[in-house]
């Protein structure tokens, strides 16, 4: 068929009997194709479909209307935190690049490159790089690059021929005898920048000296073989008044452009956008260091390290559930340049690891959850534990990699390199591609079926929730009141691969209803069977029917509650039956002193 579609616009200036003959030839075709696939049942023919669509390979591309691009020589990034699946395999990344008088603007989107964009066709896009083409427009400088098969290509805007957009902005000609007559007070503007300069620096290292001098007692790490303990204590940075005094006078050396003396010691983790090292912070007035952990992205992922350092540097997220954020800094220059986040440090790793090595109590189980729900509900509140307000954040990512152990009987949240701000004052437009984001198997199920109502902010949250439900479930599972503990599997563990895709997923969860099981020897033990009630309520398939992160953490104080009710219920009734059975033995020795 578009064989035929092409020869007519082919022919569209030619012999008209011609294309009439070829206009008869397609209805016929058409007939015969409508007629053969009438032969297949519905199901068969559905099947089909979905299957070939399943299998079409589209472009994953960043796609926000407006950003204002960031720029290093001849590279500029379009500072996009939004991105999309293309919904045509044949359409491309694109990135435009609009310049009027001061200001740029950057447009990235999937298009079909046979249309025209900006009433301009996309020039060069078969190449997985963004190399920007400059062309002619009456409305200011117009740039545009298309790319293909590599992921998000359209953030990456490289300029060969040119110097990059900010380069040019600043790079009108001037007059030589302006330039003279502007040189004296610039001279003196740069020689009062670098006296201030200096002034502060000494001033930040005389405070910092000074602070080690009147607190020489702070511990350096202990030696190999030393007590577990000690090493505990310097590995996760408390919120205690002490380490609150270290972070202060840490932030301001950073933000007097001196970089932290951290040495990087080993390597603990690594995901998709960065890895994670274990570090020394060295402190030089006493030669002594803390163990922080340093997160590292390279250059191409510097929109996840800045939305991720936006979200840590809100004063309102700091909470005890929240993993404690230290600074963020960029090292290097060029394409050596890396980007670093640098937290507190514990040893015992993520959820995902601990729960696979231990084997958790009812009250383990009971306050290691409950902290992952205040965490998650201190994310959602509006106002922090102050009574402050706050604007609400979506993780969007929660799972057992994504929280790490503090202590055994606490949790701490981290990774909010997808996390969103949901501040009231953005309209559904700048959350337009906020929906299909996230980890497979952790997807909601409106998040499978891309229909996230974005006019409702508590939809973000729902998402969260949702996902928070499963990794209670995995909680749940390790623990002994259940009678026999199964080794540890992660939720859908034995339905689906180890990194599920979203359509295994969609079939499962969204077409099949498909939740973790939940055995009946779970439900036995009461405060288990309350916690399961919980679970099943938290990853109900309609989003307005689940449970919020205030009321599950309401819930676990009611589980507390419980708990110790049932202690005294059962002291009570030890101390009953022990004065019963006193009272009858001295009964039973009165009846035989008579008898005698």
């Amino acid at each position: 068929m578009d064989n035929i579609i092409h020869v007519k616009k082919c022919l569209q200036y030619q012999d008209l009997k011609t294309v009439n003959s070829l206009m008869k030839l397609e209805s016929h075709l058409s007939r015969i194709a409508g007629k053969y696939s009438r032969t297949f049942p519905p199901y068969v023919q559905e099947a089909c479909s979905a299957g070939a669509r399943r299998n079409l390979k589209t472009n994953l591309c960043k796609w926000c209307d407006s950003t204002s691009p960031v720029c290093e020589e001849k590279v500029c990034y379009s500072n996009c935190n939004l991105n999309s699946y293309c919904e045509s395999p044949y359409e491309i990344c694109v990135a435009i690049w609009k310049q009027d008088n001061d200001s740029i603007k950057i447009s990235t989107l999937c298009h079909n490159p046979q249309l025209p964009v900006e009433d301009v066709m996309v020039p060069n896009y078969n190449t997985s790089r963004c190399i920007m083409t400059h062309q002619s427009s009456e409305e200011g400088i117009f740039y545009i690059c298309g790319c293909v098969d590599e992921q998000e290509c359209n953030d990456k805007l490289i300029f060969e021929n040119h110097t990059n957009g900010y380069s040019m902005l600043q790079s009108k000609e001037a007059i030589p005898v302006a330039a003279i007559s502007l040189l004296p007070p610039l001279l003196m503007a740069v020689m009062i920048t670098v006296i201030f300069y200096l002034c502060r620096t000494q001033k930040q290292k005389k405070r910092a000296k000074d602070w080690g001098q009147k607190h020489p007692q702070h511990q350096a790490l202990p030696e190999p073989g030393k007590a577990a303990e000690d090493d505990e204590k310097l590995s996760v940075m408390t919120d205690d008044n002490h380490s609150s005094m270290i972070f202060t006078c840490v932030n301001s050396i950073n933000h007097n452009t001196e970089l932290l003396p951290i040495e990087l010691d080993e390597i603990v983790g690594k995901g998709q956008f960065a890895e994670v090292w274990r570090a020394k912070l060295n402190h030089t007035t006493s030669g002594q260091y803390e163990t922080v952990a340093v997160k590292i992205f390279p250059c191409e992922e510097y929109s996840s390290w800045k939305n991720e350092s936006q979200i840590f540097t809100e004063a309102s997220l700091k909470h005890e559930s929240v993993l404690q954020f230290l600074t963020a800094e960029d090292r290097g220059s060029g394409p050596r340049k890396e980007y670093w986040l640098i937290t507190a440090y514990h040893r015992r790793g993520n959820l995902k690891d601990y729960l696979s090595r231990h084997i958790l109590s009812w009250i383990d189980l009971q306050k290691m959850a409950g902290s992952l729900v205040d965490g998650v509900a201190h994310l959602h509140s509006d106002y922090t534990a102050c009574g402050r307000p706050k604007i609400p954040i979506a993780h969007r990512d929660i799972k057992s990699t994504n929280i790490l152990v503090k202590s055994e009987w606490e949790c701490v949240i981290c990774d909010f390199g997808i996390a969103l701000k949901l501040d009231p004052s953005l309209t559904a437009d700048d959350f337009a591609n906020s929906g299909q984001v996230g980890t497979a198997r952790y997807m909601a199920p409106e998040v499978l079926e891309s229909r996230v109502n974005l006019e409702d902010l508590e939809s973000f949250k729902q998402m969260d929730v949702y996902s928070m439900a499963l990794v209670l479930w995995e909680m749940a599972s390790r623990c002994e009141v259940v009678g026999e503990v199964k080794s540890y599997e992660l939720p859908f563990g034995s339905k689906v691969q180890e990194q599920p895709c979203v359509d295994t997923m969609r079939d499962i969860v969204l077409h099949g209803r498909g939740r973790p099981e939940i055995p009946c020897n779970w439900l036995v033990h009461q405060g288990m069977h309350f916690l399961c009630d919980t679970i099943t309520e938290c990853w109900d398939h309609d989003p307005e029917a689940r449970l919020t992160a205030h009321c599950v953490a309401e819930r676990f104080n009611l589980m507390a509650q419980m708990d110790c009710d049932d202690i005294l219920n059962n002291n009570t009734d030890n101390e009953g039956s022990k004065t019963a059975r006193l009272s009858g033995e001295h009964q039973a020795s009165d009846g035989n002193r008579n008898t005698q």
